[in-house]
């Protein structure tokens, strides 16, 4: 059975789903933010009997029960927060019982048998920033110059030495506080001393505009350039998405290689990955997310990205592994390891 852990109107939780039913599968979709006032779940554990989970929830003609244990694979799409019964009236009480429920279901969700896309300590793992940019560069990815601070004599001096200029944004952010990637100037300089309330990533400014978002599903990968020059603010192309164009995009085949290399380190199934690529016609490794939105690239591009989620997921559930690539990619040069199945020590730039 195919888990689809999302809430209720997820469009890419919907669109996976309508691509599964279309290939024969039938997958479930389980809302954690119903947990504990809609969904009640149950485990059962005992040397006499093997594990047993259940997930009761409401249906159109009565309750609608499913066995947990019958997963077998499951795609950690978007968990939404839990939903607190409105009886519980403090704070502490509020945040003992989100934590309990937290808890049991995380429990349940480590005792399935499933392969998960991704695995939820894994996809937790994966996206924390500053990880990712070591491991990039010991793959031999190029990456940014960057400074994650909270001191401000650090950061001054960082900045001072990019003469060309230089960016910041924050590590997660939240609905309510989201920031974009900005460009560091004179007033930012002047507010450093707000560090010691919380810590800001800096990088060096890659020119260009040009950005390349990378989907990597099981083997399968689609590439996209947007073109964020073409916007009003070429450092993030969300803040101007309809004016930044996006097209199909051609990736060196020893960068595929490090970027599958990328996942494979962190054990991720799927991810977004973003690059720029710099004046010097090279790609540099910004960051990668475990849960990273798709819809928009294929549906400016064509590319079947819903279609490669739904194929991973069902061949899981088969029992059948990661599937191949549907269109592999070109493999005329030299892969990250050497023949020794060392990792190379120089990176050669990815042209």
């Amino acid at each position: 059975m195919i888990g689809i852990i999302a809430g209720k109107s997820d469009v890419h939780a919907a669109g996976v789903a309508a691509q599964l039913r279309a290939l024969g599968s039938e997958p479930v979709l389980l809302d954690t933010g119903h947990v504990p006032t809609q969904v009640r779940v149950t485990s059962r554990h005992s040397v006499e009997e093997p594990w047993r989970a259940t997930w009761v929830e409401p249906g159109d003609s009565g309750e609608v029960v499913t066995d947990l244990t019958a997963l077998r694979a499951v795609w950690w799409r978007r968990p939404q927060h839990h939903e607190l019964h409105p009886e519980l009236t403090t704070e502490a009480d509020r945040r003992f019982a989100y934590q309990e429920v937290d808890a049991a279901v995380r429990g349940i969700w480590s005792c399935t048998d499933a392969v998960w896309v991704n695995d939820p300590d894994r996809d937790l793992a994966g996206s924390r920033k500053l990880h990712q940019l070591k491991v990039a560069a010991e793959l031999g990815l190029r990456i940014p110059r960057t400074c994650a601070t909270t001191d401000p004599a650090q950061a001054r001096a960082f900045l001072a030495a990019e003469p060309a200029g230089a960016i910041y944004k924050p590590f997660l952010g939240t609905e309510e506080a989201w920031a974009e990637t900005r460009l560091v100037e004179a007033v930012d300089v002047a507010n450093l001393g707000h560090l010691r309330f919380a810590p800001v990533i800096f990088q060096e400014l890659v020119p260009g505009g040009l950005d390349i978002r990378v989907t990597v599903v099981g083997r399968d990968v689609h590439a996209a350039e947007i073109r964020a020059h073409e916007s009003s603010y070429e450092f993030d192309f969300r803040m101007d998405q309809a004016h930044a164009s996006i097209h199909r995009h051609e990736l060196p085949g020893p960068l595929v290689d490090r970027l599958h290399a990328l996942m494979d380190r962190f054990g991720l199934l799927y991810g977004a990955i973003d690059l720029r690529r710099a004046p010097d016609g090279d790609y540099v490794f910004l960051e990668v997310n475990p849960a990273g939105q798709f819809l928009f690239v294929e549906y400016a591009t064509g590319q079947p990205i819903t279609g490669s989620m739904a194929r991973l997921l069902q061949s899981l559930d088969r029992g059948d592994g990661v599937p191949a690539p549907v269109l592999p990619a070109a493999r005329g040069s030299r892969s990250v390891a050497g023949s020794d199945g060392t990792r190379a020590s120089h990176r050669a730039p990815l042209r």
